[in-house]
């Protein structure tokens, strides 16, 4: 069992370019977000943790236009970001998506320009402040960034979920390689329902 009031939800790159028709990175995502149905059950996930006082974490990636943030000569995943131009600030492929806009209580960590949530962020501080120690992760890319920041939690002494059916990356074969060989490495690998079934106040002694 977690106690609510310890477990954050850290929400990885629900903005446009991946999550909307339309976004340039859309079309390389959307057979795997349909086959999970990731988004919807971010969207329940989140309405029912946040009643249940989970603490609700963005962590969006962005870059200036010309992605000066960036190496020179970058190259893997990073050189797709680059070339596609995506995550640009101030631009609608950048913005969170319409159906999981934060809420006043959310945190939007600021500053992701890589793949690890932690590495170039205070997402650390933050957990570590408000006394989180359960940490669920859903997001995009599966075998990506969610990846990146679950091993890092994993290392930085978190107890990690990873939410199974609230993440989605560019084809189901890598799907399933991170779900079934690299999640239970790091974390405990678990559905959204399994998540909030497992939620509990403990009883005042």
């Amino acid at each position: 069992m977690m106690n609510p009031k310890e477990t954050a939800l850290v929400l990885i790159e629900y903005q446009n370019d991946f999550t909307s028709p339309g976004g340039k990175l859309h079309d390389a995502v959307k057979g795997v977000m349909g086959a999970t149905g990731m988004l919807e059950n971010t969207v329940e996930l989140v309405r029912q943790a946040r009643e249940a006082g989970v603490l609700i974490v963005w962590v969006p990636i962005t870059f200036a236009a010309d992605y000066r943030e960036m190496s020179p000569e970058p190259y893997g995943i990073l050189k797709g970001v680059y070339d596609g131009k995506t995550f640009q600030k101030n631009t609608w492929g950048a913005e969170m998506v319409a159906s999981l806009l934060p809420d006043a209580k959310d945190i939007v960590v600021e500053g992701k320009r890589g793949l690890c949530g932690f590495a170039t962020t205070n997402l650390d501080f933050i957990l570590r402040s408000r006394r989180i120690r359960h940490v669920a992760i859903g997001g995009f890319l599966t075998n990506c960034c969610v990846e990146s920041t679950m091993r890092t939690a994993y290392e930085l002494g978190y107890d990690v979920v990873t939410l199974t059916d609230c993440c989605a990356t560019v084809s189901d074969a890598a799907q399933q390689a991170a779900i079934e060989h690299d999640f239970p490495m790091f974390s405990h690998p678990m559905t959204s329902k399994q998540l909030l079934s497992g939620l509990k106040v403990p009883a005042l002694a």
